[in-house]
């Protein structure tokens, strides 16, 4: 599994003109899911997340958490973020899980990052066409891989 995190001041996910997600300071979680990510993944993933302290305290280091600044997650689904454009010019998802394998595993991961104290999590719509958008505070963005946890 695959995250691009982005600390946010505010984020929104609109859906057929519908707002579907709205935080104010916290994550925005565009979260991929590839062929052979099992549940073990999603845990690892979530307890990373819910535990990164890049928030800045009162000496401006980062250095507070999710739950210590009482923030918010949007976590939306993104099969995108396991394309291949390492040849020609239209990218391959083929390394991307179906949507039958993908979806449980996201719906899995919202509930691990509740479980592990993010009380705020809200969400897009799995394989809707959505509409986000959010002010990246900092900028801080991070890309966290399941593979490269220990």
């Amino acid at each position: 599994m695959r995250v691009v995190l982005q600390r946010v001041s505010n984020c929104t996910v609109v859906i057929d003109g519908n707002t579907n997600a709205d935080i104010v300071n916290g994550f925005l979680l565009l979260l991929g899911v590839k062929d052979g990510d099992t549940e073990q993944e999603a845990v690892k993933l979530a307890r990373k997340i819910s535990g990164l302290r890049i928030f800045t305290d009162e000496n401006d280091k980062m250095n507070l958490s999710l739950a210590d600044i009482g923030g918010s997650v949007v976590v939306v689904s993104n099969f995108t973020l396991y394309a291949d454009c390492s040849h020609g010019r239209r990218p391959s998802f083929i390394k991307a899980a179906r949507p039958e394998i993908s979806e449980p595993l996201y719906e899995f991961f919202c509930e691990k990052l509740r479980e592990f104290g993010i009380n705020d999590v809200q969400t897009g719509e799995f394989g809707a066409d959505m509409k986000v958008s959010l002010c990246n505070d900092g900028p801080v963005t991070l890309v966290i891989d399941s593979e490269d946890l220990k």
